[in-house]
């Protein structure tokens, strides 16, 4: 049964639509991600959601109830920015609080909740601390617990890795996930990060100019786009036009063709004719870029030794399995 549901739902400013009749349906204990580009609606459909951008159609239940008549202060709903929003002039522990303060609990339930959440993100020894004495990370996790707090029905998560570095963000990224499986906690995650999006989903919805274009787990956007835009937004597709593709293949390709970097094989027994153009070192992997027959193409090679490296000018031959050419519209 679904714990959230969202039908027809539209919003625009005045004659600027941002999204129209979005449709999904999310379980219990989910953990979604709305992924794509900047201005696509998917943080403008999270804040409505949450209560804070109202809508012009469609409708909104949570664990079936109707949320479009509730303040957002009273749907139950808990919200992580990407701007920690946190006060200054209190400590980690008052700032965590705060919403407990709204709901009214206090005395010793109040300071047991706050002790737990701080130690779920492993923030008790900073509880005396300002905002301004923490580092980002720090931050985000206050931010994190102050929603965690209040035992919310529902988590959203508003681009809130965004401003962190690529080791603090791979951390928290992890720490998240965990806490959200611990608690069972439904959650809609909002990035335009694609590897965020894969590494963290149970399912990850793709938006694209206000339509939610494919939804999945992470393996089916992954290997099988829906269109060129999901091929393009999804991994390093090669993407090629039905032309370029025969030409490529020597045969007639009848319709536009992804191809993952990673499905193309260099190797004696290739078929395809090629020639490197040039190389990046990403890390644990070679990305090289080479032209075969006047069509350029990407190919990702596992970096295993430094003498394995093919250099710029060599000669190579391509295989490309049938099973790794997919079509998209």
């Amino acid at each position: 049964m679904s714990y959230l549901s969202i039908q027809g739902l539209h919003k625009s400013y005045g004659p600027t639509a941002i999204f129209s009749d979005i449709n999904c349906e999310i379980g219990k204990g989910e953990f979604i991600t709305l992924l794509g580009p900047s201005g696509c609606g998917k943080s403008t459909l999270l804040r409505c959601v949450a209560g804070l951008t109202g809508v012009n159609g469609g409708q909104i239940r949570l664990d079936g109830q109707d949320l479009l008549p509730v303040a957002p202060q009273k749907r139950g709903i808990g919200m992580v920015f990407q701007s920690y929003a946190l006060f200054p002039n209190m400590t980690v522990q008052q700032n965590v609080a705060f919403g407990l303060r709204m709901q009214k609990v206090k005395g010793s339930e109040a300071e047991q909740r706050v002790k737990e959440v701080l130690e779920l993100v492993e923030l008790n020894d900073f509880a005396g601390r300002y905002p301004q004495q923490l580092s980002g990370g720090q931050c985000q996790r206050v931010a994190l617990a102050r929603s965690l707090v209040t035992r919310p029905r529902l988590l959203l998560l508003d681009e809130p890795l965004s401003a962190l570095d690529a080791r603090i963000r791979k951390h928290l990224r992890e720490q998240i996930r965990q806490i959200q499986r611990e608690l069972g906690l439904t959650t809609v995650f909002v990035t335009h990060d694609q590897e965020e999006a894969l590494v963290m989903s149970d399912r990850i919805f793709l938006m694209n100019a206000g339509q939610i274009v494919q939804s999945g787990d992470a393996e089916t956007l992954y290997t099988a786009p829906a269109d060129a835009f999901a091929a393009g937004f999804i991994g390093n597709y090669n993407l090629l036009d039905a032309a370029t593709a025969s030409r490529l293949f020597g045969r007639a390709i009848g319709s536009s063709v992804a191809i993952r970097p990673e499905a193309i094989q260099i190797g004696a027994q290739g078929s395809i004719a090629a020639q490197i153009r040039s190389h990046s070192l990403l890390g644990n992997v070679i990305r090289y870029r080479v032209e075969a027959g006047g069509v350029e193409l990407l190919v990702d090679v596992l970096n295993r030794s430094a003498s394995d490296m093919h250099a710029c000018g060599q000669c190579i031959k391509l295989n490309i399995e049938d099973s790794a050419i997919c079509e998209v519209a």
